[in-house]
């Protein structure tokens, strides 16, 4: 199957990133994956959350928007702390994949806040903000070893996400939105870089499917992911 964009089944998007993309963020990273562009800035404070006070470790967690003209038609900007559910599920979901690969003790009592702008949407926002965010974070800790703030790195595991889906009854890696829009099986999956799952959101859009199709999701997805994350050791 030749694909909208010219790729075959099994094949990621051309993914860019472009480190220190800002320059007061602690770390900071634009990802970009085909059209789909995030821009991820990791933010450390010398606080935690009240639920942590006293406990001597630390917190990671995330905030996610997309601009007005991310998409092909304005969207109003998300004001006064009110979000949808889609952006509470989207933040949660990078806020748990960020803390699945620090060890918060070594991070002590300080919180990284990764803010995941979508700039432009073409499909993969959340899973390209998982990949975009974990940079951001990996470089903001290790600017904190470097400045002696921590003596150890308290990164412990690589992090990246793919979508894949089933259009037209084909499995296909790493949906643009003409794909994911009329995809009959939807998935994305957070993976470590000891090939081990953090998270796997998979929903019959279209209707049911079975254990096999599931099974070759999750196995091209690890594919991906395995691709993304030879990628991101460059950056590190």
């Amino acid at each position: 199957m030749i694909r909208i964009d010219g790729r075959v089944s099994t094949q990621l998007r051309p993914v860019r990133l472009s480190v220190d993309a800002l320059d007061f963020a602690e770390g900071s990273v634009l990802i970009e994956a085909g059209k789909t562009r995030v821009l991820c800035a990791a933010s450390v404070e010398e606080k935690v959350p009240s639920f942590l006070e006293g406990k001597e470790q630390g917190w990671v967690t995330a905030e996610y928007t997309m601009l007005p003209r991310a998409t092909q038609t304005r969207t109003s900007r998300e004001r006064d702390g009110r979000v949808s559910g889609r952006t509470q599920e989207i933040q949660r979901l990078i806020g748990r994949s960020l803390r699945a690969a620090v060890d918060r003790k070594a991070l002590g009592p300080r919180t990284i806040t990764l803010d995941c702008d979508v700039l432009q949407a073409d499909g993969g926002t959340r899973t390209a903000s998982i990949t975009g965010a974990y940079i951001a974070l990996h470089r903001a800790c290790s600017l904190l070893v470097r400045r002696g703030i921590i003596p150890v790195h308290p990164v412990h595991t690589a992090v990246a996400a793919i979508s894949a889906g089933i259009v037209d009854g084909e499995v296909l890696l790493d949906l643009c939105y003409a794909e994911d829009s009329r995809a009959e099986v939807d998935f994305n999956v957070v993976m470590t870089d000891k090939h081990e799952f953090i998270e796997v959101q998979g929903t019959g859009e279209g209707g049911t499917f079975s254990r096999s199709a599931m099974d070759n999701l999750l196995a091209l997805s690890e594919q991906g992911i395995t691709e993304l994350l030879n990628l991101q050791r460059e950056y590190l």
